[in-house]
């Protein structure tokens, strides 16, 4: 029991401190005592509440998810509902389990050439079978149905053009509420045709429209050519007889003195980012005898085949001489300007504008026609788009699937192979006859399953709950065949972990109410497709977020920890009774005794830490160093000891028995003779040592548990001082010894014995190897596991280390941030106490709870890949990707 000090800050409120002299902190903390007490009825109600709403929520998901239908022998701990790929749910079997891996059968299908669309049709909107492809030697044009795959994608070609004509017009594409199943032979016909003849018409229209804005362009840039060089003429006419008034090239005075009528001009319409090149250009190539004269147009034109906005200027280049003009002329062809005819006298250019007015204004009506038909057309393509790209792909699947199947000897016949679930091949058979008898076939299509030693895929169903968790164990490694599954235990050791490191009442709340708020909406979330990777990655996880936030509102409790200060539900259990008042004045530092009923009651705080440690500023610290190290330690081994049992249940279901007893027994003693042994003593050491004790039990004599088990390792003496006892407990020295030799023993015949096993279960078609060579790798394997299984107890302190980091990185906040406001007097104070509160609530998400709970994700991450599931899983197996069209356009939509 550690010692507690306490002090007075300067408002006389007694506050508790632990054993080292500190300066007192200034800040009135007892605000937060009061305020909880008055809001702790209502806050747990709503806690309460939320908590009973995210469970009944849970439980509904996962009855709907699954199969009404329940076995009383066999009733299984997850329910099974949309599954992972895409897979439907079908009936449960008696082998249907998240506990391993699902059985596969290898099976051949024969099927009628006339059934054999509607067949594998069927079987992809069930996804429930993975074809093996039968014609590996042969290239995609050398396959049967290579006709047809040319013909899917000549329509998708077509479907693009329409896709890409609809967002060039702003139209968006109709959603479907239910996907269309694959057409059949007729609607592939009657679509390739009805596609055909859309495409003709809306290119028709497309060209027809891009003709008429090419020509409404030029007439429009026509126009403007004739009214701005209109006004360039009309000003260079008034200012011929004034001395202040500038000619075309006002730097060059002679020019001026120039007639008018031997200059010969050329008028048209540049883009404008090109005037200071083009400009440029025609200054070195006529050696400045060029005079260039430009305005620009106002009017935004658009381009015609892109629709896009682009800006031009009209410019008018005056010339001497024919050889001039013909420079001139390459100039303008080098730099794509449009050139346009400008009659020279003002009464032709006036009736020519009239003229362009008039057929602009025909053009105009012409083009709106055209748009309202090109809109008619495209608005009718997009209420039907995405049902023909869906019919399209399937068709598509379907064919490539078929291409892997061969052919029978009479070439009357396809034959396929593929795995099946075992559990699913009844409703193979069931998909096989009443496709069969629908299409007409006379022979029926059939299934055999066949023998073989092949390691069949490995095939976890999962639902939108269970997905996320498989996702992480299958990021480390596919599992091999029917070996037990990580994932349905890291459902509940994934998030408590977490939440050991992230412990914290406030930043749970945080992080369950953003999950809370993905799960109740995730209906509608779902249906708004994002290309956001981020996003993604949190709603497909929205279920362990949840667990992972509801963990460490748990854990929070325990350590009596929100948003770094403590809550005091139900009253501490220290106390200053054996001080009077004065004494409490006048010292800034005091200790209290548990030893004495005046300072402490004699019993724990009921749940969690005692909120009298938040106070404690002396050795708060050393006291939850010392309580979060042996917490870890302690999770840490009772972690690596269930993954070694787990290895048991592998052992029983591949038939090696042996390896229960000459691996699994040795692994499983030397983790419990030395490390179990080790959490043993601390809590011996817990309950056998207190202060009210006597001096032989009392807290001074306590040993280090760390040094008792180096000691008892390297065979020495604990150090004691006089008066206290070097064992914990009687006879500890004869149990050190015994446990020492023990370990020894099963180490040595996981060293020797296991080899012989391993030898012995092999398959003797294959070259044995020499004995010296197994006893050398068995040897450098039990090396490994002893090394192993001391790095990995220490792997588990990181869960003390970034415990304590979090809960010192959320005080420092608070005291650096939201401490400035809150001492802050007068009415000052109450306006920045909403700024400061900003910034502390801004940092306190983005850092304590965004970053921090990323750092303790990949630190559980790294715990059940390494430390866990290397007790018991290899993950070398492969996945299995079914035939199946929703996971073909889910594939589809996250390449988008």
């Amino acid at each position: 029991m550690q010692h507690l000090e306490f002090c007075h800050p300067p408002s006389g409120t007694k506050v508790i401190l632990l054993e080292h002299p500190v300066v007192s902190d200034p800040y009135p903390q007892y605000w937060m005592s009061l305020v909880v007490k008055g809001a702790l009825r209502y806050l747990f109600i709503v806690f309460h509440a939320l908590i009973r709403h995210i469970l009944r929520l849970l439980f509904v998901t996962l009855h709907k998810s699954g199969n009404n239908e329940f076995k009383d022998e066999s009733i299984e701990l997850l329910h099974r509902g949309d599954t992972f790929s895409g897979i439907s749910s079908p009936k449960r079997g008696p082998n249907m389990s998240f506990f391993r891996s699902e059985e596969m059968v290898l099976c051949e299908l024969f099927i009628q050439p006339e059934a054999a669309y509607s067949v594998v049709s069927d079987i992809g909107e069930h996804g429930i079978m993975q074809f093996r492809d039968l014609n590996g030697e042969l290239n995609n044009f050398q396959r049967r149905f290579v006709s047809e795959v040319k013909m899917a994608n000549e329509m998708e070609r077509k479907l693009l053009y329409m896709e890409a004509e609809l967002k060039k017009e702003g139209i968006r594409v109709a959603k479907l509420e239910t996907q269309p199943s694959a057409p059949n032979s007729r609607e592939i016909i009657a679509l390739d045709a009805h596609l055909e003849k859309t495409e003709g018409e809306l290119n028709e229209v497309s060209s027809s429209s891009v003709t008429l804005k090419s020509n409404f362009l030029e007439l429009t840039e026509l126009k403007h050519v004739l009214e701005k060089t209109q006004v360039l003429f009309a000003e260079q006419e008034s200012s011929a007889g004034s001395t202040e008034a500038r000619a075309l090239i006002a730097e060059d005075q002679a020019a001026a003195n120039i007639s008018r009528a031997r200059l010969s001009f050329v008028a048209g319409v540049i883009p404008r980012e090109r005037i200071p090149g083009f400009e440029t250009m025609l200054w070195r190539v006529s050696r400045g005898n060029v005079f260039l004269r430009h305005a620009e147009i106002e009017e935004a034109l658009e381009d015609p085949r892109t629709g896009d906005e682009i800006k031009k200027n009209v410019f008018v280049v005056f010339f001497q001489g024919d050889q001039l003009k013909t420079r001139v002329k390459k100039i303008c062809s080098g730099f794509k300007v449009s050139e346009y005819h400008c009659p020279e006298t003002t009464e032709e250019r006036v009736q020519m504008v009239t003229g362009v007015r008039t057929r602009l204004a025909d053009l105009t009506m012409v083009l709106n026609q055209t748009k309202d038909l090109k809109l008619s057309l495209l608005t009718g393509i997009a209420k039907e788009l995405q049902s023909w790209v869906i019919k399209v792909k399937k068709m598509k699947a379907v064919y490539h699937t078929m291409n892997m199947f061969n052919q029978d000897v009479s070439k009357k016949c396809l034959l396929g192979e593929c795995w099946v679930p075992l559990a699913d091949l009844q409703q193979v058979k069931e998909i096989l006859t009443n496709r069969s008898e629908s299409s007409g076939s006379s022979i029926p299509s059939f299934l055999n399953v066949i023998s073989t030693k092949e390691v069949p895929p490995t095939f976890h169903r999962t639902n939108k709950f269970t997905n996320a968790f498989q996702v992480v164990i299958d990021a480390y490694g596919i599992a091999t065949y029917r070996e037990i599954n990580p994932a349905l235990f890291t459902i509940i050791t994934f998030p408590f972990l977490f939440a050991v490191m992230f412990g914290d009442l406030g930043h749970g709340v945080i992080m369950t109410t953003f999950a809370a708020w993905m799960v109740i909406f995730e209906k509608r979330l779902g249906k708004d497709k994002s290309n956001n990777e981020i996003w993604n990655i949190f709603f497909g996880g929205r279920y362990l977020i949840l667990l992972m936030g509801l963990f460490s509102m748990y854990t929070g409790l325990i350590y009596n920890d929100l948003f770094s200060k403590s809550i005091n539900i139900f009253g501490s259990n220290w106390k200053a009774d054996g001080y009077n008042e004065s004494t409490l004045l006048k010292n800034a530092l005091l200790q209290l005794d548990p030893a004495d009923k005046n300072f402490y009651i004699q019993h724990p705080y009921p749940f969690g830490m005692d909120p009298a440690w938040q106070l404690a500023k002396a050795n708060k610290i050393i006291f939850q160093n010392s309580f979060k190290m042996k917490l870890s330690i302690i999770i840490g081994v009772l972690h690596m000891i269930f993954g070694v049992s787990l290895s048991v249940g592998n052992h029983l279901y591949f038939k090696k028995a042996s390896n229960i007893i000459l691996e699994f027994v040795p692994q499983i003693l030397f983790l419990v003779l030395m490390f179990f042994y080790m959490v043993v003593l601390m809590f011996i050491k817990w309950t056998m040592f207190d202060a009210s004790k006597p001096l032989k039990y009392g807290t001074r004599c306590a040993p280090s548990v760390l040094i008792t088990f180096i000691n008892m390792v390297l065979f020495k003496e604990n150090p004691h001082e006089k008066g206290c006892d070097p064992l914990m407990y009687p006879y500890q020295t004869h149990v050190n010894g015994k446990i020492q030799q023990d370990a020894e023993m099963e180490l040595e015949v996981q060293a020797s014995e296991a080899v012989n096993s391993d030898s012995e279960g092999e398959n003797h078609e294959e070259e044995e190897e020499p004995m010296s060579e197994i006893f050398i790798h068995q040897a450098i394997h039990t090396i490994e596991y002893i090394l192993s299984t001391v790095s990995h107890t220490a792997s588990y302190l990181r869960l003390w280390a970034l415990s304590l980091a979090h809960g010192q990185l959320s005080e420092v906040l608070w005291t650096m941030v939201f401490r400035i406001g809150l001492v802050m007097p007068g009415f000052v104070g109450c306006i920045t106490i909403f700024a400061i509160f900003a910034v502390w609530a801004t940092f306190t998400v983005a850092i304590l709870v965004l970053m921090e709970g990323l750092s303790a994700f990949l630190h559980t991450l790294r715990l059940h890949w390494v430390e866990f599931m290397s007790k018991f899983y290899t993950g070398v197996g492969y996945a299995y990707h079914p035939f199946s069209f929703k996971r073909i356009f889910d594939e589809d939509s996250k390449e988008e």
